[in-house]
């Protein structure tokens, strides 16, 4: 019985001593603030991620694509990544400028001067999810108006 007992609580040991040292892989978000003070630190490519409570897709990719283990390491390596809730009504201050949401009180979905001026399209109303990828020069590589998975969003990360 002690031999038994001994040998199951060591193989318990092994097994869950691992697991409580494993570093969870996770995107490191940042605020535009903090993106900032990084971006001076050490330029890097930029990776925005306008979303909203309401949109299933955004949620769908927050549990799936933003959890993929492929796509947050070559995030975490090659950019800084940043999630705003594109109906957000707190100012921003970015680049020397002040950002708000001129809309809050005027429309049902009101949406923020950042995702407006980064993720907008001619003639076409905003729409989340919306992923908007820079360069190092904080100029717009490309945006993507809809649903990516892990296998996209890896394949369009230059």
């Amino acid at each position: 019985m002690f031999r038994t007992t001994f040998y199951f609580s060591i193989c318990l040991i092994f097994m869950v001593i691992p697991c409580l040292f494993a570093q969870k892989q996770e995107v490191e978000w940042l605020s535009f603030e903090q993106l900032e003070d990084s971006l001076l630190i050490k330029p890097k490519k930029v990776l925005l991620f306008f979303n909203a409570d309401w949109c299933a897709y955004c949620k769908k990719m927050e549990k799936a694509t933003f959890k993929d283990s492929k796509v947050v390491s070559k995030l975490r390596s090659n950019y800084y990544a940043v999630k705003m809730d594109a109906e957000a009504t707190d100012t921003i201050y970015f680049g020397g400028q002040r950002y708000i949401n001129s809309e809050v009180g005027k429309k049902r979905n009101p949406i923020h001067q950042i995702p407006k001026l980064l993720a907008s399209r001619e003639g076409i109303p905003f729409s989340v999810p919306a992923i908007v990828i820079l360069n190092t020069k904080f100029k717009v590589i490309s945006r993507y108006f809809e649903y990516l998975s892990p296998k996209g969003m890896y394949s369009v990360l230059p």
